[in-house]
C-alpha cells in the first residue's frame, strides 16, 4: 500500500488547479505505465480498462478527480508540500479527492488481472470536477459507454452516499425605472428584488426526500445601482438551488420563475440529482455490512452520470476546501480494503 501513499504525496506536490491538471495527469499516466497497464487519454483525463474486458459483461466505473480548488487562506505550511505528522498527511487535495483517487486506483490494480469478474472494470482519473467543467468526465463518458454502475471517489468516511442533490444556479433580474433618490419618482428595482427574495425564503417545495430532504434555495449574491442618489432600474441576484430526486433542474427553475416577478435565467440544467435505489446490489451489500447509507447535499461528477451511481471514499467532506487540508493514511488503507470486500463477488 505504501506505493499509493507515495503516489498521493507526488500528486500533492504537483499543482493541479481546475483546467491546469496536465502535470497531475502525467503523474497518473506514469504510474500506470510503471504498472504495465495500458491507458487512454483525452485532454487532461486518463482511463484504463481491466485486462480481461469482455463486451458482453456489464461495466463498473471507478471515477475520481485530479483537480483541486485554489488553496484556502490560512494555510500554515506550503499547500503543495506533503507534510506527514504521524498518521496525518497534509496537503492541498489530500482529502478532496487525492485519497479516494489513489484508493480506487489501488482497487482497480488489485482486480486488474482477474479473469473471473462478473463485470468489466474501468478506472478514470478526470479533470475539472471542482468547477463542474465540460472538459472532464463529460468528454470521457462517450468513450467508455455503456456504463452500468459507477462508484465516485469522494471523501465520505467510506460511508455510502446513495444519492446526492443536484445543483441549479439562477441569475435573476428585477426591473424598475430610474429616478432621483430625493424625489418620489422611478421604480426601485432593488425593492422589487427584495420582495422576490422574501418570497423565495418563505417558499417550500412540496415534495420532500427521505434521503435528501427539501429542495434548498439560497440567495448568494445581489447587486444594484451605480450611484447613491439614483434609483436603480435593475437589480441582479443569484439563487443557488439544491434539488432532490423529485424535481429535475428544469422543473425547479420553472416553479421558481412562476413564484417571482423577476426575470429568471438558468445557467445550466445539466447537474441534476442522482443516485441509486436502496435495492441496488451494491447498496444491499453495503447495508448488510452495517455501513451507514445517507443522502449527500454536495454535488460531484455523479450529477452528469446518466446511469446508477454512488459516492464513497476515504476522508471526510468536512475537511475539503479548508486550510491545512489533510487525510489519515490509515483511512486510505482501510478504504482500499473496504472497497475490495464490497466489489468481491458483486453482481450488477
Amino acid at each position: 500500500m505504501e506505493k499509493f501513499i507515495k503516489l498521493l504525496k507526488k500528486l500533492i506536490s504537483t499543482p493541479s488547479l481546475s483546467k491546469e491538471e496536465e502535470n497531475a495527469a502525467a503523474v497518473i499516466r506514469q504510474f500506470l505505465t510503471n504498472g504495465d497497464i495500458p491507458y487512454r487519454v483525452k485532454r487532461n483525463n486518463t482511463w484504463a480498462c481491466n485486462k480481461y474486458f469482455v463486451k458482453e459483461k456489464p461495466t463498473l466505473l471507478l471515477n475520481s478527480h485530479i483537480d483541486t480548488v485554489k488553496p484556502a487562506k490560512g494555510y500554515t505550511h506550503d499547500p503543495f508540500s506533503p507534510l506527514e505528522e504521524g498518521d496525518k498527511l497534509y496537503g492541498l487535495g489530500s482529502n478532496d479527492a487525492g485519497g479516494p483517487l489513489v484508493a480506487l486506483l489501488a482497487v482497480f490494480m488489485h482486480f486488474y488481472e482477474r479473469d473471473d469478474l462478473s463485470y468489466n472494470l474501468v478506472y478514470a482519473a478526470t479533470a475539472e470536477e471542482e468547477i463542474s467543467g465540460r472538459q472532464g468526465l463529460e468528454i470521457v463518458l462517450p468513450e467508455i459507454a455503456p456504463v452500468d454502475f459507477a462508484i465516485v471517489g469522494e471523501p465520505t468516511r467510506m460511508e455510502l452516499a446513495i444519492a446526492e442533490k443536484g445543483l441549479l444556479v439562477l441569475d435573476c433580474y428585477a426591473h424598475g425605472k430610474s429616478g432621483h433618490a430625493a424625489r418620489n419618482e422611478g421604480e426601485n428595482a432593488l425593492y422589487k428584488a427584495l420582495e422576490d427574495i422574501q418570497t423565495l425564503r418563505n417558499y417550500t417545495f412540496e415534495n420532500q426526500s427521505e434521503l435528501l430532504g427539501d429542495v434548498k434555495v439560497t440567495i448568494t449574491q445581489i447587486e444594484a445601482g451605480f450611484q447613491h442618489n439614483v434609483i436603480p432600474d435593475i437589480c441582479h441576484f443569484v439563487v443557488d438551488v439544491r434539488t432532490n430526486e423529485h424535481y429535475s433542474n428544469k422543473e425547479a427553475a420553472l416553479i421558481i420563475a412562476g413564484l417571482i416577478e423577476s426575470e429568471v435565467k438558468p445557467r445550466s440544467f445539466r447537474l441534476n440529482s442522482s443516485g441509486v435505489s436502496i435495492d441496488h446490489p451494491f447498496a444491499r451489500k453495503v447495508k448488510e455490512k452495517g455501513i451507514r447509507i445517507y443522502g449527500s447535499p454536495t454535488t460531484s461528477d455523479q450529477a452528469i452520470m446518466p446511469f446508477p451511481s454512488v459516492k464513497m471514499g476515504p476522508g471526510d467532506s468536512a475537511r475539503s476546501h479548508t486550510a491545512d487540508e489533510f487525510i489519515f493514511k490509515s483511512e486510505i488503507i482501510a478504504g482500499i480494503d473496504q472497497y475490495i470486500k464490497l466489489l468481491e463477488g458483486l453482481r450488477i
